[in-house]
């Protein structure tokens, strides 16, 4: 049996066992380390008599006695052991759900708490990947670009927020719910995004990052089944992906319009599509589902010309309704500039230059350039392209910008 059928076990379980343990325990911390050390037991026992019928329950009982036997063995907490005692393996609080509801849940409820409002997203983040997603340390801090103790200080912290603030596990009320699951989306939606497009470091994408994104927002949309957008955010995960085979090409970005449009992944668009042919019916239109809709649209145009640039168009100004940001008036008017002309859509981000964050984002200055050269600006075009290579800290993407300033200075 291979490492990556066990990993892949884990991966699936570990919200649940964490689930089983914190019901009992309540401590994070101790319940991640107790499940860490059933993981590590099931890579070794695995390989040699193969996973058992019950994976869940396994780990599960395993892990309670590693959780049981620490707690005895430290006088310290000699307070806590009746309780933690009385949740020897076979316990009801352990056991592993027996319906597909319970099951349910838990998963909701351990994206919550992950997501809690005390800790900071990047906190969030990582705990959501380490507790719901079962990477290890290493694992989430070479995903993003940090040591391993670094990633380890920051789980830890967050663990200790959590423990201050007093965060329980379970679900917050039928009040709380919407704004909970807001950040929970949040966290997948970061998460996806920085997998598309690395923030920095010499890789445009990191397929780790996107694919643990998509599975996580699947979990959740199988979780809570009726949430609109959880179904909109599964769906622009979806259709943005399915373009993956073609955004680099030896290393290198290659822009939309240059893709080649055959080698979409068409599995990808259906479901997604099929998705938001669900969802929209009902009205409930939210941010993700509109951007599910714009990337629904250029899925499914065959060539970048026949793209039908007026209904995008109208999405970003429902999108701006919905959620108004200087990044939905930036790619509005990418799609006014296409619709209309890109006269328009250079009076439309003229004022996000006196914004001091847009100003100081690389994408800012890459849109005007390309605005301002498709007007035959070629001298503001090789500046703002300039301005935008100087400040991407994705090493792709500076060679893309780079190689737009060369090619606008032979032209010049």
């Amino acid at each position: 049996m291979s490492d990556r059928v066990v990993e892949d076990v884990w991966r699936q379980e570990s919200p649940h066992v964490l689930a089983a343990l914190l019901r009992r325990h309540g401590d994070l911390g101790d319940c991640e380390d107790a499940a860490q050390e059933a993981a590590e037991a099931a890579a070794t026992q695995w390989q040699r008599d193969g996973v058992p019928a019950n994976p869940r329950g396994w780990l599960i009982t395993v892990a309670s006695r590693r959780l049981i036997d620490r707690v005895r063995a430290d006088r310290a907490r000699a307070g806590r052991e009746e309780a933690v005692a009385a949740a020897e393996p076979g316990d009801s609080a352990l056991a592993p759900s027996a319906d597909q509801a319970t099951a349910d849940d838990d998963m909701l409820q351990m994206f919550v708490l992950c997501c809690h409002p005390s800790l900071s997203r990047p906190s969030q983040v990582a705990l959501t990947l380490h507790a719901v997603g079962g990477l290890s340390t290493d694992q989430i801090a070479a995903a993003y670009l940090v040591p391993p103790r670094t990633m380890t200080q920051r789980l830890t912290r967050a663990r200790s927020t959590l423990r201050a603030a007093g965060a329980a596990f379970e679900l917050p009320s039928r009040a709380e719910l919407p704004a909970r699951i807001a950040s929970v989306l949040d966290v997948c939606h970061l998460l996806f995004t920085e997998g598309h497009t690395r923030s920095a470091g010499g890789a445009l994408v990191d397929w780790s990052l996107t694919g643990e994104a998509i599975r996580l927002t699947r979990q959740l949309h199988c979780a809570i089944t009726d949430h609109d957008e959880v179904a909109g955010a599964l769906a622009l995960m979806l259709l943005t992906h399915s373009r993956a085979a073609t955004r680099t090409s030896n290393g290198n970005l290659v822009p939309l319009a240059e893709q080649d449009r055959s080698r979409w992944d068409s599995d990808l668009i259906a479901e997604g599509v099929a998705i938001l042919e669900r969802v929209l019916p009902r009205g409930h239109v939210g941010r993700f589902q509109l951007h599910a809709a714009i990337a629904a649209v250029h899925a499914e145009s065959p060539t970048w010309e026949s793209t039908d640039w007026q209904q995008i168009s109208i999405l970003y100004t429902m999108l701006d309704r919905v959620a108004p940001g200087p990044m939905v008036t930036l790619n509005r008017a990418v799609a006014l500039s296409m619709s209309v002309g890109p006269k328009e859509g250079l009076d439309l981000i003229a004022p996000l230059l006196d914004n001091p964050a847009m100003r100081r984002h690389h994408r800012t200055h890459a849109v005007r350039a390309h605005l301002l050269e498709m007007i035959g600006d070629l001298p503001g075009a090789t500046e703002s392209y300039r301005r935008a290579a100087q400040l991407a800290a994705s090493v792709p993407e500076q060679r893309y910008l780079n190689d737009r300033v060369r090619r606008l200075t032979d032209l010049d």
